[in-house]
């Protein structure tokens, strides 16, 4: 506990029997609760933490079936709810995430600079040296796709599983939408976005000691992809069509048309005059241009705006059917 309020702690559980134990023995006293979810381990990382843990914060749940590590943290965010926890932080059992983080996570949140706080391997290049180039490049395409999806610009590793929130904030997320497998730190992203909460990236170093990480960037990129697609397309349709139509709107629109048409219309006279051997007219190309310049310059000021719109304020709770409250 700290400053009076209830500090929860989810962790995952698949196939981290070796170290979950190691993980659990560093939690500090500021936590009030420790939530084990074992995930469908085929090791049974719960009941070995039951035969082996006496540590009485320690609550084991149980999936029957495997359901993701996004299907374990949401399991564990609804139980830190339901415990009466002010924030759940989610760290993973592999060891990779230092318990003694906890306070720097939970303290932009405790004093109300943030709703939801998130690990960032990447601010300190020393920290780097030990992480495999794979990873690091692969990291680095999928934060791009997950600032332009998420709208949060100013965050950076969206894989990072180590995270805190605001209790308050999940009563207010649809958990049963949110992704069950990997893509759920940056569908999270997304939906706090959508709830206009401010989110902050906490400096770390990730420990790599030879464990084998369930996560393959390979195998995910092109899912990621689809994930990044389409919540691009439902953040944009709410920000800047259903929730509000601005300035900002009409550059989006007009910019898109006009960068299309210019394509289109520039490229259909590039073949039309290659194969026929007659040179383009001037005027041709002028619409050509003109159409991609005002374009791309509409579109560069939308995307200026969009990285401005970045949320700065804390959540605020709004009167909404089936809402438990405010806090």
């Amino acid at each position: 506990m700290i400053d009076g309020r209830k500090i929860g702690v989810v962790i995952p559980c698949f196939r981290v029997r070796s170290r979950i134990l190691g993980v659990l023995e560093k939690m500090g006293p500021e936590v009030d609760a420790i939530y084990v979810v074992d995930d469908g381990c085929p090791d049974e990382s719960g009941q070995h933490v039951l035969d082996n843990c006496r540590d009485p914060r320690v609550r084991v749940i149980r999936h029957e079936q495997n359901q993701g590590v996004g299907g374990a943290t949401i399991t564990g965010y609804r139980a830190a709810v339901q415990g009466g926890m002010d924030i759940a932080v989610k760290i993973d059992g592999d060891g990779q995430m230092d318990p003694g983080l906890i306070c720097a996570f939970v303290e932009p949140i405790l004093d109300g600079r943030a709703d939801y706080t998130k690990g960032n391997r990447f601010y300190d290049p020393e920290d780097l040296k030990g992480m495999p180039a794979g990873r690091l490049l692969g990291n680095a395409v999928l934060s791009f796709m997950s600032k332009a999806s998420s709208g949060y610009w100013n965050i950076f590793d969206p894989t990072n599983g180590y995270t805190a929130i605001r209790a308050s904030i999940i009563e207010y997320l649809p958990l049963d939408k949110i992704s069950r497998r990997y893509f759920v730190e940056t569908d999270l992203l997304f939906r706090l976005n959508l709830l206009r909460c401010r989110v902050v990236d906490i400096p770390m170093a990730a420990v790599y000691e030879g464990e084998e990480s369930n996560l393959r960037i390979s195998k995910v990129i092109l899912p990621f992809l689809a994930g990044h697609l389409r919540n691009f397309g439902k953040r944009i349709s709410y920000n800047y069509f259903l929730r509000d139509f601005s300035v900002a709107s009409l550059e989006m629109v007009v910019g898109l048309i006009a960068t299309v048409f210019g394509a289109i219309f520039g490229g259909y006279h590039w073949i039309l005059s290659n194969e026929t051997d007659v040179p383009a007219t001037c005027g041709t190309v002028m619409i050509s241009g003109l159409a991609l310049i005002i374009g791309i310059v509409l579109l560069l000021s939308w995307i200026n705006f969009d990285v401005n719109s970045v949320p700065r304020e804390a959540f605020r709770p709004f009167a909404r059917k089936g809402a438990k409250g405010t806090h």
